[in-house]
């Protein structure tokens, strides 16, 4: 009879934990999650935008992609990889790189991942002193807990609609002297919006230009983490730029999160990648090779073979950016249809990544306060769910949503939009 511990391990006991964890926040969307699924459970229809994720259902993996995983492990590639990473991936991304971005890296500034976090937690890491500063635009995803994890001095820019909740280098450059690490992100989680080449060109260049100040003084230099995991779902008129290609001179000082998570629906793969300066990079392996956060080995072998297939690479992303764009589509014309009607919402056009802003204006109406009190109206009232902007960092309630297109279906989203017009109708009385 097995020995039943219950009683012993006794209720949650925050004395048994250090101090760091005691003030580490939880995930709000994780949370929020938990609501759905209780809604879900009771038989209530959810047209579910708050998780950045994909539905197998919806969105599968490419199928080259899932028969090199099941070859690679049929081949006994089931052992511990590199702590860099695969050398045949490694290769295959610089060239990847090469063709697709027109930047061209030595194989030592590449370090292959079990996906983007552990990634942007060893940049961190490798970069960041406790007591050195961070800056980052808020909103914006987890440079927050990153920040509190290591002991930085968190420097938050607070952006606007105006500039597609991007920063701007007025914004950016009075904090820019103290500091350590710049985080950047274009296409943006939450936002779905993009920087400008001009305004990243800026940017770029007042980085470059205090580094020369500080390498005169003797100073660590400022380096800049850009996210751009989402770099190849982009919309319309939507342009990825990279800040090398616009100032060169920043490539000692520029490290890339990368990986094929959002790009290829491969969440649950768990295959990503830092590209950047060698000195940082083998630093950042040896933060990962105590972690132990590789990539599992056939998944980094199959990485390597798919990425090197460019016909099949380039036909998946089509189909990919087709149906992830019609998706956003729907849903911003809807709110622009329903703000034409005179209710109290808005949107910003989609540019890139999975996600979709959208503004209810309803604080103040009907007793709402918040963002939360908005958050629950909807999912209540009309299985509309979706995270407010306060999950990534933003303090006021201002009544910005995220909305995420990777789990849901055209019906579900052609479904949704009514119960949530007829919602805003009953709170403005139309």
């Amino acid at each position: 009879m097995a020995l039943d511990l219950t009683s012993l391990l006794g209720a949650r006991r925050d004395d048994t934990v250090g101090t760091m964890v005691r003030g580490l926040i939880g995930s709000e969307i994780l949370r929020i999650a938990g609501e759905i699924r209780e809604l879900v459970a009771q038989g209530k229809q959810v047209c579910n935008l708050t998780v950045g994720d994909f539905s197998p259902r919806e969105f599968p993996i490419p199928a080259q992609l899932g028969d090199a995983i099941s070859t690679a492990l049929k081949a006994g590639e089931t052992n511990y990889p590199p702590s860099d990473g695969v050398l045949t991936l490694r290769q295959a991304v610089v060239r990847f790189y090469e063709r697709a971005l027109g930047l061209k890296y030595p194989l030592e500034s590449v370090l292959i991942a079990g996906g983007a976090r552990p990634v942007i937690y060893a940049i961190f890491r490798a970069v960041v002193d406790a007591g050195e500063t961070v800056i980052y635009p808020v909103p914006s995803w987890n440079n927050n807990h990153y920040s509190y994890m290591v002991g930085a001095k968190p420097v938050e820019v607070v952006t606007s609609p105006e500039h597609g909740f991007m920063p701007t280098v007025e914004q950016l450059a009075p904090h820019l002297p103290e500091a350590r690490l710049l985080c950047l992100c274009s296409p943006l989680n939450p936002t779905g919006t993009m920087i400008s080449a001009e305004a990243l060109k800026d940017i770029g260049q007042r980085v470059v230009e205090e580094n020369r100040k500080r390498e005169a003084q003797g100073r660590k230099p400022l380096i800049v983490m850009y996210d751009q995991i989402y770099w190849t779902l982009t919309f319309g008129q939507a342009k990825h730029v990279t800040p090398l290609e616009l100032v060169p001179e920043l490539a000692p000082y520029t490290v890339f999160v990368d990986g094929i998570s959002k790009a290829f629906a491969s969440t649950g793969v768990r295959v990503g990648w830092a590209v950047g300066p060698p000195s940082i990079i083998s630093r950042m392996k040896d933060v990962l090779g105590h972690v132990g956060a590789w990539a599992p080995k056939a998944e980094q072998v199959a990485v390597a073979r798919f990425l090197d297939d460019v016909p099949a690479v380039a036909g998946y992303l089509e189909t990919m950016k087709q149906r992830v764009d019609e998706r956003l589509v729907a849903l911003h014309q809807g709110f622009s249809a329903m703000k034409a009607a005179g209710l109290p919402v808005r949107s910003i056009a989609p540019q890139g990544a999975i996600y979709l802003s959208a503004q209810f204006d309803l604080i103040g109406k009907a007793g709402l306060r918040t963002n939360d009190d908005i958050r629950k109206l909807l999912l209540d009232k009309a299985g509309f769910a979706l995270v407010p902007f306060q999950a990534f960092g933003l303090k006021a309630d201002t009544g910005w949503f995220r909305l995420s297109v990777g789990a849901v279906s055209m019906e579900e989203i052609k479904a949704g939009l009514p119960r949530v017009e007829a919602v805003l109708r009953e709170v403005v009385g139309r």
